[in-house]
């Protein structure tokens, strides 16, 4: 019996240094260089967590897999689940209409806020009169 040769590994695309220059000149960000990042369970719908976003934390979203926010308060990267093992998966990114918000669908491991609650959402409705589009159809 002949052995056949290992194939050869696919090879390593090199992360891009910089966001891409079509994507950044896409975005309209805020006097501090952020854009509003929505977190969705991708399969649920699901909305977990707003976090915000600068250019270099969407490049590195874009390209490991993981999501990276910069805190406004710490004035740094983090990347969720690094401390808590709460980690979102990156399914897809998508840029609003106007470049000012992004929608961010993950797959969430665990708790997305850190209070510990699924969602930052959890348990913090607030009351209101519900509108009715039926009542307006004629």
């Amino acid at each position: 019996m002949s052995e056949q040769p290992a194939p050869a590994p696919a090879p390593v695309q090199p992360v891009p240094p910089v966001l891409p220059a079509d994507v950044a000149d896409a975005l309209k960000r805020d006097g501090a260089g952020l854009v509003a990042a929505i977190v969705q369970q991708f399969d649920t719908n699901e909305v977990l967590m707003l976090g915000w976003m600068d250019d270099e934390a969407l490049r590195r979203t874009m390209t490991s897999g993981r999501v990276t926010f910069y805190s406004r308060s710490r004035q740094e990267y983090w990347r969720k689940g690094d401390t808590s093992g709460h980690v979102q998966w990156v399914k897809s990114v998508a840029l609003d209409c106007d470049g000012d918000a992004l929608l961010v669908r993950v797959d969430q491991v665990g708790a997305a806020c850190h209070t510990g609650t699924r969602t930052c959402f959890d348990g913090r409705g607030l009351a209101v009169v519900p509108g009715d589009a039926g009542a307006h159809a004629g």
